[in-house]
């Protein structure tokens, strides 16, 4: 388990900031902290606001890459999030994802940087890291990977299907993975890769057979195997569901 890290903080460089912090103060309140806490949001440095909220003021700014770096070096939770909404895909470097990623706390700022992320243009930032940090030790920077492959699923709609099916074995590999919340980026992963086409479909219920098989081979008691049988019979069961395999029919057609 990663060690726990201090936020980083840095004192705002965009005026706009102080007066944001000041409205998401007024926004906030301990009942919403409290249902965000019950979520396993890391509500430490949180006002209390909700997602909802933040996304109506994120139109403000929308596409704002200097205010969204400012915000993020607040390391206040609301302010992070709000960075993710107004940042410019585009202007999204290898720099800043490796930055963010290693401030990750909660699994809220993980997916919302990852989706962000995997909207970054035809850069292949997002491709680079999602497959380089399924490799990583780090709990939030692992949890990106997967959650990355899963967006990419959804964002990236020039990307072939060979480069989808190289994911299956790092799929594979982080399915083993015990932690709660690697194990359910995993999940989303494979998930969202078998839900793209009726190509990789097929493919994610083979991956899940494999994780299956693998997990079989080793002590059925222990934590890794466990975690490996939840997130292959859960994929199995969601894209084998005959909702499921309509709408990956409908758009493989």
């Amino acid at each position: 388990m990663a060690s726990k890290k201090r936020v980083r903080r840095s004192k705002p460089s965009d005026p706009r900031v102080a007066e944001i912090l000041a409205e998401l103060s007024s926004l906030g309140s301990e009942g919403n902290r409290a249902g965000m806490a019950r979520f396993g949001i890391n509500v430490e440095h949180a006002f209390g606001v909700s997602v909802v909220v933040l996304r109506k003021l994120a139109r403000r700014w929308k596409r704002d890459h200097l205010l969204a770096q400012a915000l993020w070096a607040t390391g206040q939770h609301e302010a992070r999030l709000l960075a993710c909404f107004v940042d410019d895909p585009a202007q999204v470097n290898e720099a800043q994802m490796e930055a963010w990623a290693l401030d990750f706390n909660s699994w809220d700022l993980c997916d919302q940087a990852t989706i962000l992320w995997s909207r970054s243009g035809e850069g292949p930032f997002a491709w680079i890291k999602a497959k380089a940090w399924a490799g990583r030790e780090e709990e939030w920077v692992k949890r990106a990977a997967f959650s990355m492959m899963a967006g990419l699923a959804t964002h990236d709609k020039q990307a072939k299907d060979a480069a989808f099916s190289k994911l299956f074995p790092l799929i594979v590999r982080g399915a083993f993975d015990e932690r709660n919340f690697v194990k359910k980026s995993v999940n989303w992963a494979l998930r969202g890769i078998g839900k793209r086409n009726l190509v990789l479909h097929g493919q994610a219920l083979a991956c899940a057979e494999r994780i299956l098989a693998e997990a079989e081979r080793r002590d059925p008691r222990s934590p890794e195997a466990r975690a490996a049988r939840w997130v292959a019979k859960d994929a199995i069961r969601e894209l084998t569901a005959p909702k499921t395999r309509a709408r990956v029919a409908v758009r493989s057609a």
